[in-house]
């Protein structure tokens, strides 16, 4: 824990591809991190036995059917109310939430559709103390079609809900591909995030100096901005995972511990 941001890593990043539940969860700790992402219901336990805790739980299905078509809305209270109810009792803070994909609405109708399916549940969530996370996602690439696939149309899903409890989670490698201009973006949508994901682009791999986005500086700004939050990394290692796990963890602590010299530092690993 690097002040009031946490560092989290996704499950479904190394197992079952690269490592096992174990050896994750072994190397994972053994790096420094305190937190599980996305991690799946049959592996709670698992997970709470290490001491970890988990950061985030998918809170309904699916991905294309979401909360923006009113007839989903009816099973995805049933879902959510369920994970809510869950969730408060293994201690996980946030719920993911979809928009799902595009379909006859307009996109303001889809806004005003989505954050009704959201106010279903926000008394629960608010009463649990969980947060339900609008995932944006890119429609380019990995999710075609999906509809919250921009910051300020999910910005507008937060202010119709009307609901603390309901957030984004603002991840920087689809983010990336939709819109860039990332640091500038997240300090004025802060005040609706509750949750990052991380991944290089192109290839959602290491925030390495191979990929485009500069993590230092991008990490920088979310410290500087007072986030109180996890940080969660979501990228598949093109090597060791072992080794990306620490190279990841240290080297991100020390991008939000410090702040200030990011940019000059990352230049001086690439030139």
């Amino acid at each position: 824990m690097i002040g009031t941001i946490t560092q989290s890593v996704s499950w479904w990043c190394y197992v079952p591809g690269l490592l096992t539940a174990d050896e994750f969860l072994a190397a994972a700790m053994q790096a420094g991190f305190t937190a599980i992402d996305l991690v799946p219901p049959e592996h709670w336990a698992r997970v709470r036995d290490c001491g970890l805790q988990i950061s985030s739980a998918v809170g309904h299905a699916s991905i294309e059917l979401g909360l923006n078509r009113t007839e989903q809305h009816a099973r995805i209270e049933q879902e959510l109310g369920a994970n809510i109810a869950l969730a408060t009792q293994w201690g996980i803070p946030n719920l993911v939430c979809f928009s799902g994909s595009r379909h006859s609405a307009t996109d303001a109708e889809a806004a005003h559709i989505t954050a009704a399916g959201l106010a279903r549940v926000s008394g629960a969530a608010t009463a649990a103390g969980v947060t339900l996370l609008l995932e944006l996602l890119n429609s380019r690439v990995d999710h075609p079609g999906y509809q919250a696939d921009r910051t300020d149309w999910g910005l507008q899903v937060c202010k119709l809900a009307g609901a603390a409890c309901v957030r984004l989670l603002y991840d920087i490698y689809h983010m990336q591909i939709m819109e860039g201009d990332v640091i500038r973006t997240v300090e004025r949508a802060i005040g609706s995030i509750a949750h990052f994901h991380t991944g290089g682009n192109p290839g959602r791999n290491d925030l390495d100096a191979s990929q485009e986005l500069c993590y230092p500086a991008i990490l920088a700004a979310i410290a500087r901005t007072g986030f109180v939050g996890f940080v969660a990394h979501e990228f598949i290692p093109k090597g060791d995972p072992r080794q990306a796990l620490q190279r990841t963890h240290a080297e991100c602590a020390r991008r939000l511990k410090r702040g200030g010299r990011c940019e000059q530092e990352y230049l001086r690993t690439i030139e």
